[in-house]
């Protein structure tokens, strides 16, 4: 099952992009003999500054013919580590050829394209900076992987 990640926003090169290069990289190793990945980010950019109405179509536009869309965001469902990892599991054992992770711009995504989302995941009440959710999605990721794998990365 492929991954993708769309993204409002450009990442410039820094500490978030070198982890999550890195988690990419491990997650891409990891999820290869599990039907998981290959994984990639589309990043898609509002230049006209428009907000959560004019990103919306430009995400639709990313979306891959008949992935699962999960929305990232705050009102969503709170999972373990080992909870996404089955839920990964469970979408890849469904038949599902792509999933699709959407992390909103500074104000979130769109109302319209949440309500269609197949599943709404949340990292906590708090908000997070858009850039640090792609950090830590991609670890919670590789995490999965690792899991899925029996590996000892996950020690909970």
């Amino acid at each position: 099952m492929r991954v993708h990640i769309i993204a409002v926003g450009r990442l410039r090169a820094g500490p978030e992009k070198d982890l999550i290069d890195d988690y990419l990289t491990r997650f891409d190793r990891s999820g290869r003999g599990l039907g998981l990945g290959p994984a990639r980010i589309v990043e898609v950019d509002d230049r006209k500054g428009g907000g959560m109405a004019t990103e919306a179509p430009l995400i639709r536009r990313a979306l891959p013919d008949g992935a699962v869309l999960v929305a990232m965001d705050e009102r969503g469902r709170l999972e373990s580590s080992p909870d996404f990892a089955q839920r990964l599991a469970g979408w890849r054992d469904a038949g599902r050829g792509d999933v699709a992770f959407v992390i909103g711009g500074a104000d979130g995504i769109d109302p319209a394209l949440r309500s269609q989302a197949d599943f709404a995941l949340s990292f906590g009440k708090m908000v997070w900076p858009h850039m640090l959710v792609r950090v830590m999605l991609t670890e919670q990721m590789y995490r999965a992987a690792s899991i899925l794998a029996g590996a000892p990365y996950h020690r909970a």
